[in-house]
């Protein structure tokens, strides 16, 4: 989706991604031309004064970090929360929108609901963006489009599984959130977005989602990204009882950047944006 005020500027053949949470937000700018990603910064709300509004975080970020006041041909910001669903294309009605997500999440009649269509994979990604921080960023960017950052990773990870008729898990483990993504063929199975405070909450809800989906943990591979090493204690609880445990490949990615493997699985989203 497109938000826009302004007029066709000068060229700058870059482009900036924005994934902003309500805990804070990263950016990348990217050289058009090249491909590659050229700089790349993660700022943590939490460490700003504690009366600080989303906005007076916003605004923080783009006094201190310049590459958020300069031109770009193309801005893209990434909504990173848990209010979102996928809806089949045939099956979706542009009329009954919140209806989609009333069943796993708490909505209103006052919510905003957008739609991202993943036409490659005939589905629709609906869910409630950040209507304050785009009305915030809009005045400092004037034009961008904006989207929910799950689109960006079930589509990614639904490129990765061409030809694969086994069903696989990937899990992307942020710091407080994690997503749930099944997969069998190009064929999105389930996703599902859960919060976790120990490693013991992680393991439990990957567990029981593998139960229900008759997942046997000691065939099925489960495929780690996100904010998530070896050394983990979430990777290690994983490992210990689901037998094909690993960290997603992310060598093809690694060509656009300069980045180390493990920048690349946590900022997966961002830098596929």
């Amino acid at each position: 989706m497109v938000i826009t005020n302004s007029t066709i500027t000068e060229k700058s053949y870059k482009k900036l991604s924005i994934q902003v949470s309500l805990n804070g937000l990263s950016f990348c700018c990217r050289d058009n031309l090249s491909g590659q990603i050229i700089s790349f910064n993660n700022i943590d709300f939490t460490k700003f004064p504690k009366t600080f509004s989303i906005e007076n975080c916003l605004w923080k970020s783009i006094l201190d970090y310049t590459d958020l006041t300069k031109s770009y041909d193309q801005i893209t910001v990434l909504h990173e929360n848990n209010l979102s669903t996928f809806v089949p294309k045939p099956l979706f009605d542009e009329d009954y929108k919140g209806s989609y997500l009333q069943y796993n999440t708490k909505v209103f009649d006052t919510d905003y609901f957008a739609v991202d269509e993943i036409g490659k994979y005939e589905m629709m990604n609906v869910y409630v963006p950040y209507v304050n921080i785009n009305n915030y960023l809009i005045d400092q960017f004037g034009s961008f489009e904006y989207q929910h950052y799950s689109g960006i990773l079930v589509s990614k990870l639904l490129d990765l599984s061409k030809n694969d008729v086994s069903q696989n898990m990937f899990v992307h483990v942020t710091k407080t959130h994690f997503e749930i993504i099944v997969i069998q063929n190009q064929k999105l199975l389930l996703f599902n977005s859960f919060e976790y405070q120990t490693a013991e909450d992680f393991l439990y809800y990957l567990l029981f989602t593998a139960e229900q989906l008759h997942l046997n943990p000691e065939s099925f591979k489960l495929v780690v990204l996100g904010d998530c090493t070896e050394k983990d204690a979430l990777y290690q609880k994983a490992y210990q009882y689901v037998r094909n445990t690993s960290l997603l490949d992310v060598s093809d990615l690694q060509k656009s950047n300069t980045f180390s493997a493990q920048e690349n699985r946590t900022h997966f989203i961002l830098f596929n944006s």
